[in-house]
């Protein structure tokens, strides 16, 4: 359905990966702050151009009016719809690595050679190979053993492996890297660095979704209900806990122990440029095209939503 079609009796219909603990706002907001209808779909940002994901875990199908992915699958869909745009963070998390090291891992460098589970041309093996950079090694100097949701190797098997010496280590996003270090116990060492790679969960939409008179005001109401919920969730994080556990299938306590993990940024970041710039070049690369320079990056991104919605 066109944007110019939709009314504000239309719910407002979103898009994301319904598998993580980082669609606690986006749960939370539609669930009591945003005013109108929603109607929330696992997926990512192809379906804004009702496209099925090449990623098993983003399959899906209709159109999103929004939708949420992390900088890298989004960056991923910018290369052939350049109209996306960048509007909210909604959660940030630093990756983590977690290994076993009674197979001699104790430094980073200590990786090379060694069997680590991740997801193949997400932004978990975009965190390894920038992580392993800092040895002087890169992901290629590893065993890359694939695991993706909606698959045979569900995420939600990697703490078994580790636990089974299946892999000697983890490189994912939460709550599963959580997972694994509480199975193997004394065990586990980490590696993370913030500065590194901390992951940046976008809230997303179309150019022309933002220029349609009706859709606009719907995108920014939602935003400003996304900026409620986060305040909320810093007090009492229960309700998004609830709510997480409702849609993922995934222990209570499982969340209660990745929680710290995140922050709630309520805005759109303000290095999300850089940090688009820095990882375009890894898209790019493997992808085998040229990289996007920063002046066509920055056109993806618009702060406007933000500052709309903080305005009302």
């Amino acid at each position: 359905m066109p944007p110019s079609a939709t009314s504000a009796a239309d719910p407002l219909r979103i898009y994301g990966n319904l598998s993580l603990v980082e669609m606690a706002p986006v749960l939370l907001a539609a669930d009591r702050f945003y005013d109108g209808p929603t109607h929330i779909e696992h997926g990512g940002v192809m379906a804004l151009w009702g496209e099925g994901s090449d990623l098993a875990s983003l399959s899906s199908t209709g159109q999103a009016d929004i939708a949420l992915n992390t900088e890298t699958q989004a960056l991923r869909g910018a290369s052939a719809h350049p109209e996306l745009r960048f509007i909210f963070t909604v959660g940030e998390c630093p990756y983590r690595i977690v290994a076993r090291r009674s197979v001699g891992i104790e430094t980073l460098a200590d990786l090379r050679g060694k069997r680590i589970g991740t997801q193949i041309g997400s932004s978990a093996e975009y965190f390894l190979d920038a992580m392993l950079r800092t040895a002087g090694l890169s992901a290629a100097d590893t065993t890359l053993v694939p695991f993706m949701m909606r698959t045979e190797n569900p995420l939600t098997l990697l703490p078994e492996a580790l636990q089974a010496g299946v892999i000697d280590a983890v490189a994912m996003w939460e709550p599963q890297v959580a997972r694994a270090q509480k199975l193997i116990g004394a065990d586990a060492i980490e590696f993370y660095d913030p500065a590194v790679y901390t992951e940046k969960f976008s809230l997303c939409t179309t150019q022309g979704n933002l220029d349609d008179k009706a859709m606009r005001p719907r995108i920014v109401g939602f935003a400003r209900a996304l900026i409620e919920a986060a305040r909320h969730l810093r007090v009492d994080p229960q309700p998004g806990w609830d709510l997480v556990a409702q849609r993922t299938g995934l222990a209570p306590e499982t969340i209660r122990d990745a929680w710290a993990y995140y922050t709630w940024p309520a805005t759109l970041a303000t290095d999300t440029l850089d940090f688009c710039t820095a990882i375009e070049a890894w898209i790019a690369a493997l992808a085998k095209r040229p990289a996007r320079d920063r002046d066509a990056l920055a056109g993806l991104i618009d702060d406007s939503v933000v500052k709309e919605a903080r305005a009302g």
